[in-house]
C-alpha cells in the first residue's frame, strides 16, 4: 500500500480515528507521518500516558486544577496530579483519598467497580457459594420490596440450603 499523501513511498504508519461513530483511516509513509499534525512521535505509548488519558476521558465533569493541586493522601503524601503523572498510587489509603475520581476509571477499565475475577477451581467452591448466597440475598430483598412473597420464600429456602452446604465445605 502506498502513502496517501506522497503516493511514492510504502505506507508504514496506519492511523485509525473513530470520532462520533465515524471511522477515518490514514495510511502514510514514515516521512509524511512525521510531518503530519495528527500523529506525534514525541510521546511514545506508555501506561502512564494511557491511564492519564483514561482519567481525563471518564470524568463526568472537567477535573478542576484545585483538585489536582490540593488533594493529597494523608498517609503517603501522593497528590492526584502525581498519580496522573506516574499512573500508580502511593499506598492503600490513596484509594480512599481519590475514591471519587478513581471509581469511574476503574469501572471503565474493568467494567465493574467490584472484583469479579476468576476463582481457582480447587479452592473456589467456598467463594462461589458465598457469592451465590450474596446474590440470592439481594434478589430476596428485591422480591420482598416488590411483595413477591412466594418468590421470596423460595429464595429464602435456597439460601438456607446453600448456607448448610457452606458449613459442610468449611
Amino acid at each position: 500500500m502506498l502513502c496517501e499523501r506522497c503516493k511514492q513511498n510504502k505506507a508504514t504508519v496506519h492511523l485509525t480515528k473513530i470520532l462520533n461513530n465515524k471511522k477515518t483511516e490514514i495510511h502514510l509513509c514514515e516521512e509524511c507521518a512525521r510531518k503530519s499534525e495528527d500523529i506525534s512521535f514525541e510521546n511514545p505509548f506508555t501506561i502512564n500516558n494511557f491511564l492519564a488519558g483514561l482519567l481525563d476521558s471518564v470524568q463526568s465533569s472537567p477535573i478542576k486544577v484545585d483538585y489536582i493541586k490540593t488533594t493529597t493522601c494523608s498517609k503517603c503524601g501522593m497528590s492526584y496530579g502525581k498519580f496522573k503523572e506516574l499512573g500508580r498510587l502511593g499506598c492503600s489509603d490513596c484509594y480512599k483519598t481519590f475514591n471519587e475520581k478513581l471509581k469511574p476509571l476503574i469501572k471503565s477499565v474493568h467494567g465493574s467497580q467490584e472484583h469479579t475475577g476468576k476463582v481457582p477451581k480447587k479452592t473456589g467452591s467456598i467463594i462461589r457459594l458465598k457469592r451465590e448466597i450474596m446474590n440470592m440475598k439481594k434478589e430476596l430483598s428485591r422480591a420482598i420490596d416488590k411483595e413477591e412473597f412466594e418468590r421470596a420464600a423460595e429464595l429464602r429456602d435456597k439460601i438456607k440450603l446453600l448456607e448448610k452446604d457452606l458449613e459442610i465445605n468449611k
